[in-house]
């Protein structure tokens, strides 16, 4: 899984100025792990390629109400949840979600059983996260998928920290609860 780094050095002023080259480098640097995020979200590879576009073309349009260079993937990150919501706001469709889950590589090699057991293991926590609701499953995946800190997610979704820290705690809780057994 891709992290997005706030610290690597992006050609943000750059792409301000209008240089295609600078788009394109942050186009390749963000693609991937926001398609990622959007795809967890909403569970359609149409949809989720429609988000990224989206998002790049308001990036684009939007630059310059973009403060801090260095914040660049958090700012694109909220672009991007917002187009998420505004779908799921159009559709009214939160609750139709597919369970399905990407065949990521392996990064280490294991034995076919290992791999059994982890894709199952992905699969049934995926399922369970699909029963949370939107706004807890956006901050568990922006947390535990892209590790962006509690700050930047509340910078993303525009929510207070401590809405944040509310729904982690809320999905966490709701998670143990589906694990129990029944």
């Amino acid at each position: 899984m891709l992290v997005v780094a706030e610290r690597e050095q992006l050609p943000v002023s750059q792409a301000r100025a209008g240089e295609p080259e600078a788009w394109d480098t942050l186009f390749r640097r963000y693609q991937l792990p926001l398609y990622v995020y959007v795809f967890e979200l909403v569970h359609d590879e149409q949809a989720s390629l429609d988000v990224v576009q989206e998002t790049f073309i308001a990036a684009t349009r939007h630059i310059a109400t973009l403060r801090d260079d260095a914040k660049f993937g958090s700012w694109l990150f909220g672009i991007a949840h917002q187009k998420c919501l505004q779908r799921w706001r159009k559709s009214n469709r939160a609750a139709q979600w597919r369970d399905e889950i990407s065949d990521a590589p392996a990064e280490f090699e294991d034995s076919p059983d290992d791999l059994l057991i982890r894709q199952e293991q992905e699969t049934e926590f995926m399922e369970l996260l699909n029963q949370l609701p939107p706004p807890q499953r956006s901050v568990l995946l922006l947390h535990c998928l892209e590790d962006l800190s509690l700050e930047e997610i509340a910078r993303i979704t525009e929510t207070s920290l401590g809405t944040v820290k509310s729904r982690m705690h809320y999905a966490k809780r709701a998670l143990r609860k589906l694990l129990e057994p029944k």
